[in-house]
């Protein structure tokens, strides 16, 4: 009854998903609940808002003591795979916030922390996100994603949403390389994806997955900096920009 009504909430936009367009800072994560012995996968809408400060990343969930610690865990670790990527020749002064939108119980787990780096990248690089798509994964430091639990309940729940919502051809998941030896859908699904109306991606970095997510290049790093006109290097320049404007602030004594 809780899987069909949470269905129908989404089907009916109660419950605001979206399974189209391109939204800067806004991506579908996959959660599984569970009741009883009984699991199904369904997305939800992760945003991510920056802005100029000192307080870092707030994670809302925590500030609303609705965070589990493996959840707040997860925060804390993609806190520092930003830190280390692009705050290495300046401070990272900004406040970020991270929340779950229509969500009202413990969030717990790390599995949205992907979703998580991919919502703020886009929101800081000011590049949209493809909204066909839903993310999992795990993140650790090294920008590498880790495999996650539940991986075919999330799949089939977003695939229910979309063909809900109407399958456009190009929808699909982006899960953890590996997960891919974890892979039991059903056949309808199976399908499905062999006629290429829905897709499963598996990638191995947050790079791989903003590529497919946005669209643009991540970026290497090279001897002058991350390549031109790439993900990577507009969020560092965005980040220097208000590293200059800080450093503007504290000599005028504001």
């Amino acid at each position: 009854m809780m899987e069909d009504k949470i269905q129908e909430m989404i089907e009916k936009d109660i419950l605001m998903i979206s399974t189209r367009g391109k939204v800067v800072g806004q991506v579908n994560g996959l959660s599984v609940y569970q009741v009883g012995g009984y699991a199904f996968g369904r997305p939800t809408k992760i945003t991510a808002k920056v802005s100029l400060g000192r307080a870092g990343i707030i994670n809302i969930e925590r500030e609303a003591n609705l965070g589990g610690r493996t959840y707040n865990k997860g925060v804390l670790i993609l806190s520092g795979f930003l830190k280390s990527r692009y705050a290495q020749n300046q401070p990272m002064t900004i406040d970020a916030t991270l929340g779950f939108e229509q969500s009202y119980s413990e969030v717990d787990g790390d599995s949205a922390s992907s979703a998580e780096v991919y919502a703020l990248l886009s929101s800081l690089s000011g590049v949209p996100i493809i909204q066909e798509f839903a993310v999992t994964g795990s993140v650790n430091q090294n920008g590498e994603i880790q495999p996650i639990g539940g991986v075919n309940e999330k799949i089939e729940g977003f695939f229910d949403v979309c063909k809900a919502k109407g399958l456009t051809g190009k929808q699909g998941v982006i899960i953890p390389d590996r997960n891919v030896g974890d892979l039991m859908l059903r056949q309808e699904i199976v399908d499905t994806v062999k006629k290429g109306k829905f897709h499963v991606y598996a990638v191995k970095t947050i790079d791989e997955g903003i590529e497919l997510l946005t669209g643009v290049k991540a970026g290497r790093k090279t001897k002058t900096g991350f390549e031109k006109n790439s993900i990577n290097a507009l969020v560092e320049k965005h980040l220097v920009e208000y590293a200059s404007k800080m450093k503007g602030f504290a000599k005028t004594g504001k």
